[in-house]
């Protein structure tokens, strides 16, 4: 029997003991995102334009300040940023109740993004600096099972306090998020260094170049975050094309939504089996793109179909977008578990989040218009989109790969 279960669990003590703290901080994370829309609106008293407008200028925070933050995780040591930036999250959620006004709150959502980038940042590092190379795909598949599980069990705390439509009790929620993020800063601490928490690189140190030159590197993953906004179909075009196209009932959004989490904690481990190459991580790629394609054509036809045929059709076309989700996750660890350069890994992380950055700023309205205005013939360019993406990670990678390996010749370090 204990044989059977440890296929189900991590690969290692450190690696479930990573699992156990993404479930602690996605139950924290996701109590507040449930509730956020509520309490935005009721008790910090914003309009919807003005949350969308501070979710806009948070975005491009983080875009100018990815790259300068991973510098700092490899300055200190990826533990101890990743550490830094939990713990003053939580001691920024712990100030959501006090803020009023839109100013405030503009304020509070760059302070946000720049301390979640730290801890993503940093954890990210983490991850690869402390495991060996076969295993930090996999280490990565089962946190991010680990952290839809938590998100999962946030939406049902945050839908309890949402269902008495009390403003006291969506004042306690970013509270009770600041007590679980504060226990997850409180897990970080007591986890192990790794390699670069012992010995950070000094950045005279530093051998190979700046991330931001390696243009192969960053090139892919402009590609890999238009894959990536497999996102943008989950979340938003499919629920507005199920409501405005189609004659499928609403309550149908739910299922879906099910499915994807569902999906996302059962298979994202299945998923990633294998991906442990700049060649595995293609293939990943691929599928993902396949089943990206294959979903933006399930998707089209609802249009004029009726009835069961169109709940199982946007059903199919969930499922696949899902597909698409797992694969493209894969593949994107993959890429930077390989192709970042070790002694700047809080850099190269910095550097691979502009290019999903940048799918979150064009995607919605670009797929958006494309799917409710165009109708099918958008759909045909949404799909043509992903392959041209796609037809460039093979060349892209490459690229990379050369520019370490010249990085390593000039350097006299072995390649």
């Amino acid at each position: 029997m204990p044989g059977r279960l440890d296929r189900f669990l991590p690969p290692s003590p450190l690696a479930r003991r990573l699992s156990a703290q993404s479930v602690l901080f996605a139950i924290g994370e996701g109590t507040f995102i449930t509730g956020s829309a509520v309490f935005f609106t009721q008790v910090v008293g914003l309009s919807a334009g003005q949350v969308g407008i501070g979710l806009t200028v948070s975005g491009v925070a983080g875009f100018l300040f990815s790259v300068p933050i991973g510098k700092l995780v490899d300055r200190l040591g990826p533990k101890r940023l990743w550490a830094i930036g939990a713990g003053s999250s939580a001691l920024l959620y712990a100030v959501w109740p006090l803020i009023d006004g839109f100013g405030a709150y503009l304020a509070m959502m760059v302070a946000l993004r720049l301390v979640e980038i730290a801890g993503w940042s940093g954890g990210g590092a983490y991850s690869i600096d402390a495991f060996e190379r076969e295993e930090r795909v996999q280490t990565q598949a089962f946190r991010r099972a680990a952290l839809n599980l938590g998100f999962t069990v946030g939406a049902l705390i945050s839908g309890i306090a949402l269902a008495f439509e009390s403003n006291t009790l969506i004042r306690a929620v970013p509270i009770f998020t600041a007590v679980m993020l504060g226990l997850n800063a409180l897990f970080i601490t007591r986890l192990p260094d790794a390699e670069h928490d012992r010995a950070p690189v000094a950045a005279e140190d530093r051998t190979r170049g700046a991330a931001l030159r390696n243009r192969g590197f960053l090139a892919l993953n402009f590609c890999d975050g238009v894959l990536g906004t497999n996102q943008v179909l989950l979340n938003v075009v499919i629920p507005l094309w199920l409501v405005q196209e189609t004659d499928a009932p609403r309550v149908l959004l739910a299922w879906l939504f099910g499915t994807n989490t569902v999906m996302a904690v059962c298979l994202q481990v299945a998923a990633a089996r294998g991906v442990d190459s700049v060649a595995r991580s293609l293939r990943a790629a691929r599928i993902s793109a396949g089943f990206f394609v294959l979903s933006c054509f399930v998707v089209l036809v609802t249009h004029d179909t009726v009835g069961w045929v169109t709940i199982a059709l946007v059903w199919l076309g969930h499922v696949t977008v899902t597909g698409a989700e797992l694969f493209q996750s894969a593949g994107h660890w993959g890429f930077i578990s390989e192709l970042s350069d070790p002694e700047r890994l809080g850099e190269y992380q910095g550097a691979a989040s502009l290019g999903s950055t940048l799918g979150e700023v064009w995607a919605p309205a670009a797929y958006t218009y494309l799917a409710i205005e165009w109708g099918a013939p958008g759909w045909v360019v949404i799909a043509g989109i992903v392959l041209l993406a796609t037809l460039g990670m093979g060349p892209s990678s490459r690229a990379a790969e050369r520019y370490l390996t010249r990085a390593d010749e000039v350097a006299g370090q072995p390649a």
